[in-house]
This record gives C-alpha cells, structure tokens and sequence, in this order.
C-alpha cells in the first residue's frame, strides 16, 4: 500500500521506511496458528503473522555433492544435465512415497512428509533415491557422455513438530519451514556422501523392520556420534532399494 495525504497526494516511501514499517508489523505481534491437515501452498497463508502447525513432520533433504566443482571443472551443458537428472529422481521419488515437495535450493530438493508412516516413508525414499542414482541416472549418463565422474548425493532426514508461514514481497513470496526437522535435515547433507543417507535417531526409533533391515536380514544402519552437534546419535546407510 502506498500511504496518501488527506488531499490524495501520494507520499514515496524510502525503502527503509518499508522494511522499518514490516518489523514494526512482525515483531511481538500475535500469531494465528492452525492445525494442518495438508501440506499448504503459499496462498494458503496470509503475509502476516499467520501459520500453519504440524504437530509431527518428516523433512528430507537431498543434495547433490560436489556440486562447485562440477560446476568449476565440466562443460556448464553436462553440469546442467546432471543437476536435471538428480532433481528429477529425487522429486519424483518424494512424491511417490507421499511426500510433498516444498524447495529446491540450487542443487538439492527439499520434502515434506505429514502422514502416520512419514518417518518410514522418507526413509524409503532415500534409499530408492540411492538406487536411482546409482543404477538409473549414472547408466543414462555413462551412455550419453564418456566420462569418469560419478554422482555423489547426500540426503539428511529429521521430524519434528513444523510450522509454515508465510514470506518475502508481495508478488514475490513462498513459505518458510521453522523448526528442528527443517535445520538438522539440512546440515545433516554436509556429512559424508560415502554414506548417501543420514537419519536422526528420532527417525531411527520409529523405522519398522523393512526400513531397518536389508535382503538377507543384515542391519542396512551403522550408529553415529554426530560431532558437530552436540554429539547427537545418528545414522548412516549405503544401502540401495530397487523400485519400479
């Protein structure tokens, strides 16, 4: 809105008075918080301080690795290629294990999973985001390009209570994801793309038996003391699951 004077005049507002005027508006107000049944749009919230609560949501995070020196050192066509083909497997992997596809962030994708088996779901879809990137992307690409390079990704999984509000300019604005699941499903992607899946033990408690152990009965997890935070106990896998 662009305030005016009693006689209708137009009074320009210093871009500082706008961002001043916003934080006069945010901070300290009182937030109208509902209960969330399915994952919103953008259009669902209002600008203001308004939200919408998940009391138990599962993000994943998957992230191409290595991706400043795939940029730096390949023709800028097969980096793009790559980046496509990643995101394609990892997106279409979200949806078909129920899971709602909220950023993309340059190389990496991020998802969002609210239902009773969430935790199950998201684990199962890293692992066929595994699969799918070993066995189906990397093949197209070793037919198409003669190269040794290999792609590496790394996708973090946490769940948590999470809320969405509202953010940015209007005409230019998407929702922001505050709680533990959104950070740590993050942070978690810059540990080692040796182990391509890294999970919470809060999602660790709540796998049941096919998302725990692999085709012969092995134990698919290896425990972690997670250094860079708090020593938190965490899980890794190398494990892949074919689909169709």
């Amino acid at each position: 809105m662009i305030p005016t004077t009693d006689c209708g005049n137009v009074i320009l507002m210093s871009v500082a008075d706008d961002i001043k005027m916003n934080a006069a508006a945010t901070f300290g107000k009182q937030w109208t918080v509902r209960d969330g049944l399915v994952v919103p749009a953008a259009t669902d919230l209002k600008m203001t301080n308004d939200a919408v609560r998940f009391e138990t949501a599962t993000i994943l995070y998957a992230d191409l690795d290595g991706s400043t020196d795939l940029v730096g050192g390949k023709k800028w066509e097969f980096a793009g290629e790559v980046y496509k083909t990643f995101l394609y497997a990892a997106s279409r992997l979200i949806r078909k294990h129920g899971g709602a596809i909220i950023s993309y962030d340059g190389d990496r994708v991020m998802g969002i999973f609210i239902s009773k088996q969430q935790r199950n779901e998201a684990a199962s879809c890293a692992l066929e985001i595994n699969y799918a990137v070993k066995n189906v992307v990397q093949t197209e690409l070793n037919k198409r390009w003669t190269t040794d390079f290999n792609i590496r990704h790394v996708i973090g999984i946490d769940t948590s209570t999470i809320r969405a509000a509202r953010t940015g300019v209007r005409g230019d604005n998407d929702l922001v994801w505050i709680g533990n699941a959104a950070n740590l499903a993050a942070k978690l992607t810059a540990l080692s793309a040796d182990n391509p899946t890294w999970i919470t033990k809060r999602v660790y408690d709540y796998l049941d038996a096919p998302q725990k152990k692999g085709a012969q009965g092995e134990d698919i997890w290896r425990k972690w003391k997670w250094s860079e935070h708090n020593e938190d106990e965490i899980y890794s896998s190398t494990y892949w699951r074919s689909f169709t």
